[in-house]
């Protein structure tokens, strides 16, 4: 008997014991949650990471994608039989960041020569028979582009601290004239093997890189397969050249 009243006492007590608090539920919900909310979370970080990216390479891509397009045409399609008169540069050396001088002294910064393409030519300042040839080819060369000409600066970079000719002083009026040690422009600029660095005309396109290096001592009568040479260039590049700096 007394064992039948204490199995009903246990059964009533089981029966009336309180159900856990509510709070006691959603904490144990919470915290057992909290792992995969943070790998969610880690997941659409990585995504919103991965996204950006991708949008900004898609937006540097469409920056580019002129001057690309423009060399891919110049270097890669060719038709059947076109042969550069000049040597095209594969490193393709930068325009250095210094300070040379003007004819007067005055500092000038060489990386302001970017934004056109550049006809130059180095040699010291007493400008033998090669050198003055040299510059007048610049000169015609720039002239025959016709209307693209203010696409082109001629440039003749003098390697030491001579003074040039006066009776070239007018004829240099439309040319930049520079000082530009010796050691300096062989850093950038060199000669074809068993050339001279002033035996040649060098060309530079407006990014300020080296890409082309026209035969030694150049004839008056080679003058126009360079300027083919020359007007490839200006017209490969034309949808993102434009005159002026």
């Amino acid at each position: 008997m007394s064992g039948s009243k204490l199995s009903k006492v246990s059964a009533g007590a089981a029966a009336t014991q309180a159900p856990p608090p509510a709070d006691e539920e959603l904490l144990g919900l919470t915290v057992h949650s909290l792992p995969a909310a943070q790998a969610s979370d880690a997941i659409d970080a990585a995504e919103r990471s991965r996204s950006g990216r991708i949008k900004m390479f898609l937006v540097l891509l469409v920056c580019a994608a002129p001057v690309i397009a423009s060399y891919f045409t110049y270097y890669v399609i060719r038709p059947e039989g076109r042969r550069n008169f000049g040597e095209l540069v594969v490193q393709q050396p930068t325009l250095p960041a210094m300070q040379v001088q003007t004819l007067d002294g005055k500092a000038f910064d060489l990386q302001s020569l970017k934004g056109q393409w550049l006809l130059v030519s180095a040699s010291p300042a007493a400008c033998d028979d090669i050198c003055q040839n040299n510059l007048y080819l610049q000169r015609q060369l720039r002239e025959s582009m016709g209307r693209e000409k203010e696409r082109v600066d001629w440039v003749w970079l003098i390697t030491d601290g001579g003074e040039p000719p006066q009776s070239m002083r007018t004829a240099l009026a439309q040319a930049t004239v520079l000082r530009m040690p010796q050691a300096a422009v062989a850093q950038w600029l060199a000669p074809a093997s068993g050339a001279q660095l002033a035996d040649h005309l060098y060309v530079v396109d407006p990014l300020g890189h080296w890409m082309m290096r026209f035969p030694a001592r150049l004839q008056q009568g080679d003058a126009a397969k360079a300027r083919k040479d020359l007007e490839r260039l200006l017209r490969a590049s034309s949808s993102w050249d434009k005159e002026g700096r």
